[in-house]
């Protein structure tokens, strides 16, 4: 039997390409979703137990009935500006239910965690290619909340013997290449898929928040990183943990920036079609500039990207979507 591995989260779109990842590394992906945002016709690679992560008696049975293993976490809250107006939701889902989850964890004696965690904890960086050891200063309670769980981990670890990958994604993007799955969040609010709503013609048009920004085009510039980059990455993580390795933080990006003006020119000549666009005010809170430095995640995990410079991501991401419409 292959080692078992719960994924929380995994009917979600990074969670759903890590279920793969893990399938195909040899694992058996046990996914644990309410499905309220998540997508059941995405859990492919494993059984799904469809429960709120808030049931701490249908976790501890869900980590005994399965003998899991390990736990990879990607059940949460992600919208920066929805956790500005309503920041309870995001503390309740994001750290009071991992702190079921621990718990559930360390009655059953599981003590090996890869937690998707994000460079929103870094707030409004002061450095242009962040490493991990940047100060932690967030600005909305989406990355507060994020950060809370970072440091419940590293309590964790200290007074039960958890070890953790703490894994900080900068910009997920792009598709399955396979086509099996890719990035259906409701509403939308990354950056990609809608460039690829407004090209379907199914979005009037792209925002484009701040164009005096002092990059080479006054747009802000993000790194982009190809999810199943990321999935793998969690993998190579895992595989660390559960062969004793201690307990780690990684950035998961590319150290390579584009601007906002960049992803919607090279999203054109991908997809053959004009992309309207609405140029507006800078959102509060945007840093100019978010880039990693992933050196860290190459030299411990000696994991490298391989999908992640921008054409193929968005050549996967269009070409999911366009299969999707259809």
């Amino acid at each position: 039997m292959p080692t078992s591995v719960l994924v929380t989260g995994g009917a979600g779109y990074i969670g759903s390409h890590a279920c793969k990842a893990l399938a195909r590394a040899g694992y058996r992906p046990v996914t644990y979703d309410s499905l309220e945002l998540g997508h059941r016709e995405a859990v492919r690679w494993g059984p799904l137990v469809e429960a709120d992560l808030a049931d701490s008696a249908r976790v501890a049975d869900t980590l005994k009935r399965f003998d899991i293993a390990a736990v990879m976490h990607f059940a949460g809250l992600i919208s920066v500006g929805e956790s500005v107006t309503n920041p309870g939701r995001y503390f309740r889902s994001n750290v009071m239910n991992t702190l079921v989850l621990l718990e559930a964890m360390q009655g059953q004696g599981l003590s090996r965690i890869v937690f998707s965690s994000t460079a929103a904890v870094y707030g409004l960086p002061d450095v242009e290619l962040i490493p991990e050891d940047a100060a932690q200063r967030p600005v909305n309670p989406y990355g507060e909340s994020k950060l809370m769980v970072e440091r419940m981990l590293q309590w964790y670890g200290s007074a039960h013997g958890f070890t953790h990958a703490t894994l900080r994604y900068f910009n997920a993007a792009g598709a399955d290449p396979e086509g099996e799955i890719g990035e259906d969040h409701q509403p939308e609010t990354h950056l990609i898929p809608l460039v690829l709503e407004a090209a379907l013609g199914n979005r009037a048009q792209i925002d484009v928040f701040g164009t005096d920004y002092a990059t080479p085009d006054g747009t802000a510039i993000r790194d982009f990183i190809h999810v199943q980059d990321l999935a793998e990455a969690h993998v190579k993580a895992l595989d660390r943990l559960l062969g004793g390795g201690l307990s780690l933080t990684l950035n998961l990006g590319t150290g390579v920036g584009h601007t906002v003006r960049e992803v919607i020119a090279a999203a054109e000549r991908i997809t053959g079609h004009r992309i309207p666009r609405r140029e507006g005010p800078r959102r509060p809170g945007d840093p100019p500039v978010l880039v990693a430095d992933a050196s860290r995640a190459r030299e411990v995990l000696g994991w490298t990207p391989g999908l992640s410079d921008l054409d193929t991501i968005i050549k996967t991401a269009w070409a999911w979507h366009t299969r999707k419409k259809a």
